[in-house]
């Protein structure tokens, strides 16, 4: 019976998560209070992790049915994140362990998301006996890569974002636009009734012989655009084909990247998660791309596209049955820690 954490940035969250199962996955999210900036404040997301924290944690041990008395693993997000954010969940994932007598274990944030498509259904049910070599695309507001996963627990960083990532773009062409925070979704549902077609926008290293992402470019075009076009924007239907043509360019550029790494690597299987993946357009060019190209396709569920514990605790029971993520009492969280399987030495 295993209780994870998850502090990354604004989303407190506590998951419960016995045998592949989880059985309970409590979030609290920080949205209305960061939308009064356009964007995340550290020192406000810190301060909520700590009101937060043992509300969320107890909730979902009472959804569960099980006492702290039954936990035998404890788990945390070790990072990457908010340096403040990641040690509010780290350390009390430790001082419980602590306390009650039973192992602690950090796991890796992209790790947990990129493991998170083996886990689905009602209840949410891990399925690694499915598993399959793939090429995984994580992308979210944080981060956006392309991973080589040859066997569970054993992947490859291919390439990565050189600047935004694909849902940073998404927020800061929306906040370009007008759109209230955080504007992505609002993008996407506002896309759904535009024009794809009516304004063309960069595909950033579309055609470059490599796997790495980037969006800055593309942000820089839509400002020129809408510089040189004033007022376009407040338009309703012209909006709508701004962001049909947005979204478009950033999922042409996502799709035509992972089908090529896929079919140069030979895996027979994609995978996608990751809060952008919750994007419809994303979901259904992935999926009509891999019917194309004959290759499986396995998207996160909805629940576990966001930042969760239940993702961090599914990883996080593979990795204890491995002997794998366990950390001392004294571990510090680790802010910049890359998705390589090194753990940076401690600084003495």
């Amino acid at each position: 019976m295993l209780l994870a954490l998850e502090t990354s940035c604004d989303e407190t969250s506590a998951a419960v998560v016995h045998d592949g199962v989880v059985r309970s996955n409590v979030v609290a999210s920080q949205i209305k209070l960061h939308a009064e900036y356009g964007g995340v404040v550290p020192e406000l997301a810190t301060r909520e992790h700590l009101l937060n924290l043992l509300p969320v944690a107890r909730a979902a041990l009472a959804q569960a049915g099980v006492t702290t008395a039954e936990l035998d693993v404890i788990a945390a997000t070790r990072g990457p994140g908010l340096p403040a954010a990641l040690r509010a969940g780290f350390t009390a994932a430790q001082a419980l362990a602590f306390a009650l007598g039973r192992p602690c274990l950090g796991i890796h944030h992209h790790e947990a998301h990129l493991y998170s498509p083996w886990t689905a259904g009602d209840p949410l049910r891990a399925d690694f006996g499915a598993f399959q070599p793939n090429v995984s695309l994580v992308v979210s507001g944080g981060h956006t890569m392309l991973v080589h996963v040859r066997a569970e627990l054993e992947h490859e960083v291919l390439g990565a974002t050189l600047d935004d990532a694909a849902g940073e773009a998404f927020d800061k062409i929306s906040k370009l636009l007008g759109l209230p925070y955080p504007g992505g979704p609002l993008l996407d549902r506002l896309a759904e009734e535009g024009r794809a077609d009516v304004h063309s926008f960069p595909r950033p290293l579309l055609h470059e012989p490599n796997d790495e992402f980037s969006f800055s470019g593309l942000k820089t075009s839509v400002r020129v655009f809408l510089d040189r076009h004033p007022g376009l924007a407040e338009d309703p239907v012209a909006l709508r084909d701004l962001c049909a043509g947005v979204r478009a360019a950033i999922v042409e550029t996502l799709v035509t990247k992972t089908l090529r790494a896929a079919r140069r690597l030979q895996v027979p299987c994609i995978t996608a998660s990751g809060g952008v993946t919750c994007n419809r357009a994303l979901r259904r060019e992935l999926t009509a791309a891999c019917q194309r190209a004959g290759l499986q396709l396995r998207l996160a569920d909805p629940a576990l596209c966001t930042d969760n514990a239940a993702m961090v605790g599914i990883l996080a029971e593979r990795k204890h049955r491995h002997g794998q993520g366990l950390v001392e009492v004294d571990a510090e969280p680790i802010p910049g820690w890359e998705l390589n399987g090194a753990i940076p030495a401690p600084r003495l």
